[in-house]
């Protein structure tokens, strides 16, 4: 029984062995029939052999989420609201307006200017040639209430110029300009139809005795100038062209030259210290 066992064990061996050795030249034949399908190209081989052993996972099915895009819905952006800045507008410059100038148009107007019931004369605002009152009788009436009260005072006031017509104030002008020049002539003399004296309503005053004075500057120094500075609008009057106010009224300061307005309007002017120009708030 030893033997046989021994026998068996011998057989096993040698059955194992040869299996082994069949099953490497079995190998051994194909490795060299699939180099000889591959041009002998090991690499390719290799290649090959990998493409035919490698199993592909097969493929996740896609979910209902993956197939389907939803779109995603932008919520609309309320924009800030913009706030609007207040336009502020730059302070515009002031025009002021040389009065001393003539009007560009040189022709005269067809009606006088008269501002709430004010006849107004300057360089901006002329009267028509044939514009002519004569000396107005309530202006001369008050004159001559004013003089008797000055006189009262010791002063003996006399109107030596008043009502003059435009002819006549032409041929005043006309000799102003050749004894001065138009430009000097200009500041203390009206050319024809831009004249107060047209009106009417316009007194020259000087003191009777004192003729020196009339029609100048110093007549303003003098006791008669200084009443009626004080006290013509107590008669309807006012001091027509005052001083540092040439480029308002459009003349020098003229301390003698007196225009009727009515007793209201020439209180109020000359307790606020104004030119009939400012009165009116006119240029």
């Amino acid at each position: 029984m030893k033997f046989l066992d021994q026998l068996k064990q011998k057989n096993k061996k040698f059955y194992i062995k040869w299996t082994m050795i069949g099953v490497s030249a079995i190998m051994a034949a194909l490795a060299a029939m699939w180099l000889y399908i591959h041009n002998w190209d090991a690499q390719q081989s290799m290649n090959a052999l990998m493409d035919v052993v490698t199993i592909e996972e097969p493929a996740t099915p896609a979910t209902q989420e993956q197939i389907v895009e939803v779109p995603e819905i932008e919520e609309p952006v309320e924009e800030e609201p913009v706030e609007e800045k207040p336009v502020i507008e730059e302070p515009k410059e002031e025009t002021v307006t040389d009065a001393t100038v003539y009007s560009e148009n040189n022709a005269l107007p067809k009606e006088p200017t008269i501002i709430n019931g004010i006849l107004l004369v300057n360089k901006q605002h002329p009267l028509p040639e044939n514009y002519a009152p004569g000396e107005v009788p309530e202006a001369r009436a008050a004159f001559e209430t004013m003089k008797a009260a000055a006189a009262e005072a010791g002063i003996n006031l006399h109107a030596f110029s008043t009502y003059r017509n435009f002819t006549r104030q032409k041929q005043l002008y006309e000799q102003y300009v050749a004894k001065d020049g138009q430009k000097a002539a200009d500041r203390y003399s009206a050319r024809p139809g831009y004249s107060e004296h047209q009106t009417g309503l316009t007194f020259d005053i000087g003191e009777a005795g004192k003729e020196q004075h009339w029609a100048a500057a110093s007549f303003g120094d003098t006791e008669g100038g200084k009443w009626l500075a004080a006290n013509a609008h107590k008669y309807g009057f006012i001091l027509r062209y005052l001083e540092g106010k040439e480029k308002v009224t459009g003349y020098m300061y003229e301390s003698w030259h007196f225009r009727y307005v009515g007793n209201d309007v020439a209180t109020e002017i000359y307790e606020k210290g104004i030119t009939l120009e400012e009165y009116l708030e006119v240029n």
